[in-house]
């Protein structure tokens, strides 16, 4: 599965250089895996419902070019590698109009029991997407 977000970059993402500030390049790559989620229907309050949380444990990004206010830069996410406790989703960022690569990111999540907030084995409603 995939999931792709449109986002048009707004006046308030700029930063003093003109383009986009490098931390909404996190809260960008956030949206893309809320997408990403709520395709798997499996958004924030079904997985608590089943007694689950995911929690960012760590985000490896690369800046590749710069995105300006106006550009519509589409945010793709992808399922990585999975693990026990813990997956990765693939995320990059791209400038639609040209296809431009302007950012990629791994993204490591680990699913976490909702009531104890110990890490607990990924469960199946998510493992199928892997």
């Amino acid at each position: 599965m995939e999931s792709r977000l449109d986002i048009v970059v707004r006046s308030t993402e700029i930063d003093v250089n003109g383009h986009v500030n490098n931390a909404k390049y996190l809260e960008y790559l956030e949206w893309g895996r809320e997408d990403f989620y709520e395709q798997a229907k499996l958004p924030y309050d079904v997985l608590y419902r089943l007694g689950y949380v995911t929690v960012t444990a760590n985000i490896n990004i690369n800046y590749r070019k710069e995105a300006k206010q106006n550009d519509v830069l589409t945010v793709i996410t992808r399922p990585g590698l999975l693990g026990n406790t813990s997956f990765t989703l693939e995320q990059t960022i791209i400038l639609g109009a040209k296809d431009l690569l302007i950012a990629d990111a791994s993204v490591t999540i680990v699913t976490v029991d909702a009531a104890t907030r110990k890490p607990v084995l990924v469960p199946e409603q998510l493992r199928k997407w892997f």
